[in-house]
């Protein structure tokens, strides 16, 4: 107090008759980074105060890095002390010019600059005539209209269960905050993480039974089935799945003195989750002045430590799975807390990055030297003059709704009318099954691709003729699962249909859900879709129909003595 330095968020609470609001006051010094990041997860809106004689420096930097890292979209940038500049035009115009070079590097979606002179109020509540060049609106008059309700996510519904309510055997209710989305009553739901799924049977807010609910209220929910739901369980759309594992990796900012430490031990309190978990690996840090990886810790290293106000990525391992959401899509279930597990203080805050960690299976041998391979005795010729036919993959690669499915489930009928034997492996059924623990990042797309290359392979050595209908978007990928199955038997066949046209088709009705947000990671709107470039066949199905694609196949597949 003495020297006019602020070391901890200190809240003040003010209204007008347009709104209410809540000043979280942060420190702004690094060693303070803790306290700055405390302040900021809640918020709506950041106000960065710059110095209008020193206009940017490390400091704005490094307030801004942090706003953005705990995904605060919203920004008014209060140039200061515009009277010890003699209210220059000039001054505040290079300000907004070094400002905004530097911060189209972070993610704010809303940046808006305001000249001002806090000592005598000049722009804070009313215009200033000392400031009469500038002709947008006072701080105060901003803060009253910056549009922050579409911020809220109205999409996923999350409902992370607190209590489960059993005031009598006629009542079983799951109560909880609503972290994020809409839900009513008749939705279909599933539990997570053991996916059981029922309906929404009635909701209860403080006033009694109300037909919907939305985020941040607090509610309680009766369901249609008796399933297994307990604290710490998340109830969501069924159609509208987040990520579900025991590992992921976060930005993490160390908030204690005692440093943390790659593979010791911690709880992680997630939503209403508290998870035994270890802190697997610090892949890098970050300096917060420069927004730069720390080369002192690198991204080969398995050691490493955090200290006090510093922030790294880590890998975090769970001892159970969670379901969660990138932090930047859903604050509330994609942010957690790291606990000590002797003192129970609160030691490092996380925010879980849009990347699940690449599983031990993604690796290209086997986990033990100790695994040897062993042959049959029977050769892939006898199984050939058995059949008839050579083992083989084609592999359908293109958009969804490109009519990848109808063209493999032609070919199939065709080669087993005619007496071969083959089977379809399809992206959707397969997902019901071997695949059911992969969502859609770019790493779990890997593993299905590889996971299925494998199947195929095995399938081929029977001598069967597989056909896969996937989406499989990267060439890599491809290119692993013909290295998988041999260059011999791999067949890549593009089926080229432009988006709109798989658009229009939409049968199953992602596309109207992933242009509005619903869907995420979908290939063609939100992900990329990589077109192979030497496909051994390219069906343009704007010209051709699927029996005529199905011929081409059979005439390729022929001249390459796969089959008689």
């Amino acid at each position: 107090r003495e020297q006019g330095i602020t070391i901890d968020v200190a809240y003040r609470y003010f209204s007008t008759d347009k709104r209410k609001f809540i000043v979280a006051d942060c420190p702004g010094h690094e060693q303070y980074t803790r306290n700055m990041a405390t302040g900021a997860s809640t918020c709506n809106l950041a106000a960065i105060l710059i110095d209008a004689r020193y206009g940017v420096i490390k400091q704005t930097k490094r307030h801004s890095f942090i706003c953005s890292l705990l995904g605060i979209k919203h920004v008014v940038v209060a140039v200061n002390k515009m009277d010890l500049v003699d209210w220059s035009e000039e001054k505040y115009n290079e300000i907004v010019k070094d400002y905004n070079s530097f911060v189209s590097r972070l993610g704010f979606s809303d940046i808006h600059f305001i000249p001002m002179s806090a000592l005598k109020g000049d722009n804070v509540v009313e215009h200033s005539e000392n400031l009469a060049w500038y002709d947008g609106p006072t701080f105060l008059h901003h803060l009253e209209n910056v549009n922050i309700a579409t911020d809220r996510n109205l999409i996923d519904m999350r409902l992370p269960v607190q209590y489960v309510l059993r005031p009598n055997l006629d009542f079983r209710g799951f109560s909880g905050t609503m972290a994020s989305g809409v839900v009513r009553v008749g939705d279909e739901i599933a539990s997570l993480p053991s996916r059981q799924q029922s309906k929404i049977k009635a909701i209860y807010g403080p006033d009694g039974e109300i037909p919907e609910a939305f985020a941040m209220q607090a509610i309680t929910v009766t369901l249609e089935d008796e399933i297994d739901v307990s604290r710490g369980n998340m109830l969501v759309p069924v159609n509208n799945i987040p990520h579900i594992g025991n590992e992921f990796e976060a930005m993490v900012v160390w908030m204690h003195e005692s440093a943390a430490e790659s593979g010791k031990g911690y709880l992680i309190k997630h939503a209403t989750s508290m998870i035994p978990g270890v802190l697997s690996d610090i892949r890098y840090k970050v300096d917060v002045n420069s927004m730069q990886r720390d080369k002192s810790v690198g991204e080969e290293e398995s050691n490493g430590s955090l200290e006090l106000n510093e922030i790294g990525r880590c890998h975090i391992t769970l001892h159970r799975p969670i379901a969660f959401d990138p932090y930047d899509r859903n604050r509330a279930t994609g942010s957690f807390i790291i606990v000590d597990r002797l003192s129970n203080a609160t030691v490092g805050a996380g925010m879980i990055v849009d990347r699940i960690v690449s599983r031990p299976g993604h690796k290209k041998g086997p986990v033990s030297q100790n695994i040897v391979k062993s042959d049959s005795l029977v050769s892939a010729e006898d199984r050939r003059n058995l059949l008839g036919q050579k083992g083989a993959t084609i592999w359908l690669t293109g958009l969804s709704g490109s009519g990848k499915s109808t063209i493999a489930n032609q070919l199939e009928m065709k080669l087993i009318e005619q007496g071969h034997l083959c089977y379809i492996l399809d992206g959707d059924n397969v997902r019901h099954g071997l695949n059911r623990d992969l969502g859609f990042s770019m790493e779990d797309r890997k593993e299905n691709i590889r996971r299925i290359a494998e199947v195929a392979a095995l399938m081929n050595d029977a001598g069967v003729i597989v056909i896969t209908s996937f989406i499989s978007p990267y060439i890599s990928d491809r290119q692993e699962a013909r290295e998988v199955i041999g260059d011999e038997s791999f067949i890549e066949v593009f089926v080229d249909t432009p988006i709109e046209i798989c658009e229009s088709r939409d049968p199953k009705g992602l596309y109207k859900k992933a242009r509005s947000g619903e869907i995420q990671q979908f290939t063609g709107i939100s992900d990329p879709y990589e077109a192979p470039q030497d496909a051994e066949i390219t069906l343009p199905t704007e010209e051709l129909h699927p029996p005529e694609a199905v011929r081409i196949i059979i005439d390729d597949i022929k001249g390459r003595g796969i089959i008689n």
